[in-house]
């Protein structure tokens, strides 16, 4: 429509999304005339009235001028250097301390100073931590006791929350099996099996540890459920596009309200105040806008998307730590807080090299491929294959020393190289050095090298299939591999918690629910309604447990029949 309706649009290999991704360069190829009459900017601000996420590849110093971060406080002048502020406004403003980095030492004796006047009886009394019960007990986990609802959909709202319920939280999802979460759709199911809202494996790697209510927000007594709800729990997560939640009567002064206590954290592309909130921005979209695009490519080629959507998780797990961070206040100052985290400020954050030496020195970072400014040889190289597989490995050679050690594993010959004499010799004939380097390694296997290098200091390890993640003996040691029961796709590998407590009990929870499964046990235990209360909800849509067998399982045989 923004296009004009084309005919091409039309063409029976456009019909729907798997044709157009079947189709993908016959796509590229015709969208790329109709963008090619515009400037990048105007075609990003009139494809977003449209509701057409995009975004243009800026660089890291267009950063500095754009309204909406600016409207945002996004930026801090720390004694007259500019500094990416942290990626979190509270109700106060910005979350964050604008100081500069401490000089070594510099607060040594103040620190001493005020030890010895807090230290009493031979015991340290700071009045800055008041650390919560359940810190003091080894049996449980920081967040053991804190409840959390879970409004989230996709990637960035669940991993927050996966990443709370893997501290001790008691996570509960809220819902619709109207409208089921997009990752529950999304086509990621075992291949033995046929497809199912319970059966997703993207879901399911996201939703572990977590419960599930299935509530119907389209009806007056659903929002008034998730209020009720509210009154009982410590932590709200939405990720809902800016102003879904005023709409629904769920914005947080109406929250907050019922519970002064509750902390909000709503996280979205552009935020939740600013001239551009309204913008769409998923995960894809915002490494263009913060400077990751345009250095991300081979030398001297085109800006290149960074393949994964990580802005999803980055703003997941700043939205977590600052949940946790609020928890803290709230715990000295009885008041919650609402917590408005942006993809896009999460993302240039993660880019804060970038934009230091932009900062700094006025320059921004190149295309350069797999290389780096500090490191020679620094890349991936092939290895010899296995099963007709390709195999890789990363090398990263950071000083002169490790050069030397390097080098002779090749040939003594290049000791004495002065092609490759000093990191300045070497980054000039990186095109050669690479190419001898994966001469020799296509002739190694993979994981000797990697140990044999690793032997010597120097940084190299296999490039690893998912495959290989689940079957490599370290992770799997450290307990990073779940392996979970799930009652429908039954025994199955997750990624799992990628820390581990010396004295607290480590491990998932449990998998990820089934839409509404813990419907009926959380309306009992939380909001002590009765059978009967429950049922009536049941059958006026507002609440659902999934099918009638989950109903008889729920509410017991007597109740739930046709």
């Amino acid at each position: 429509e923004f296009m004009g309706n084309p005919d091409w649009s039309l063409l029976d290999v456009f019909v729907d999304q798997t044709s157009r991704a079947e189709n993908q360069d016959m796509v590229h190829m015709f969208v790329q005339e109709f963008v090619a009459t515009w400037h990048a900017m105007d075609f990003y601000h009139e494809a977003q009235k449209h509701r057409v996420c995009v975004a243009p590849v800026m660089s890291v110093s267009a950063l500095e001028g754009t309204q909406h971060l600016l409207e945002r406080d996004f930026f801090n002048d720390v004694q007259g250097t500019k500094y990416l502020a942290a990626a979190t406004l509270r109700n106060s403003g910005r979350a964050g301390n604008p100081m500069a980095a401490p000089q070594i030492g510099a607060h040594t004796q103040e620190v001493l100073d005020e030890a010895r006047a807090t230290q009493v009886d031979g015991a340290t009394s700071n009045s800055h931590s008041r650390p919560r019960e359940n810190h003091l007990d080894s049996s449980k986990k920081p967040l053991d006791g804190i409840r959390v609802l879970d409004m989230t959909w996709a990637w960035a709202g669940p991993f927050c929350t996966m990443n709370l319920g893997h501290m001790g939280a008691d996570v509960i999802r809220l819902e619709s099996e109207v409208r089921p979460d997009l990752y529950r759709r999304l086509s990621i199911f075992p291949a033995d099996m046929d497809e199912g809202i319970n059966r997703s494996g993207m879901f399911n790697q996201w939703n572990q540890g977590k419960s599930s209510i299935g509530v119907d927000l389209s009806k007056p007594a659903g929002i008034e459920l998730v209020k009720s709800l509210v009154a009982e729990s410590d932590v709200l997560v939405q990720n809902f596009a800016t102003g879904v939640m005023e709409r629904l009567g769920l914005s947080y002064d109406v929250l907050a309200a019922i519970n002064p206590r509750l902390i909000m954290a709503s996280v979205s592309g552009y935020g939740q105040v600013g001239p551009w909130k309204e913008y769409i921005g998923y995960g894809p979209a915002m490494p263009p806008l913060t400077g990751l695009s345009a250095a991300t490519g081979y030398v001297d080629g085109a800006a290149q998307e960074i393949g994964l959507s990580m802005p999803d998780p980055t703003a997941g797990i700043t939205a977590a730590w600052e949940i946790v961070a609020a928890i803290t206040r709230r715990d000295q100052s009885g008041r919650g807080d609402h917590l408005d985290v942006s993809l896009w400020e999460a993302t240039a954050v993660l880019n804060m090299e970038a934009w230091m030496q932009y900062a700094l020195t006025g320059t921004e970072p190149k295309r350069q491929g797999n290389g780096s400014q500090t490191m020679c040889p620094h890349g991936i190289f092939p290895c010899r294959s296995n099963n007709d597989e390709e195999s890789w490995i990363a090398i990263a050679c950071e000083s002169d020393d490790l050069w030397q050690k390097l080098a002779p594993c090749l040939s003594d010959e290049l000791l004495t190289d002065q092609r490759f004499t000093g990191f300045k010799a070497r980054k000039q004939n990186e095109q050669v050095l690479n190419e001898t380097l994966s001469v020799w390694t296509a002739t190694q296997d993979r994981y000797a090298l990697a140990n044999h290098l690793q032997s010597v200091g120097i940084a190299a390890y296999a490039v690893m299939t998912t495959k290989d993640i689940v079957d490599n003996r370290q992770l799997g040691a450290r307990g990073f591999i779940e392996w979970l029961d799930h009652p429908e796709v039954g025994r199955r590998a997750h990624t799992g918690i990628p820390w581990r407590f010396r004295h607290r009990k480590n491990g998932v929870q449990k998998p990820a629910p089934c839409l509404g499964a813990d419907t009926v046990s959380c309306l009992r235990t939380l909001l002590a309604m009765d059978d009967a209360q429950i049922e009536r909800l049941i059958e006026d849509g507002v609440v659902s447990v999934g099918d009638r067998e989950g109903i008889k399982q729920q509410l017991g045989p007597t109740t739930g029949s046709e």
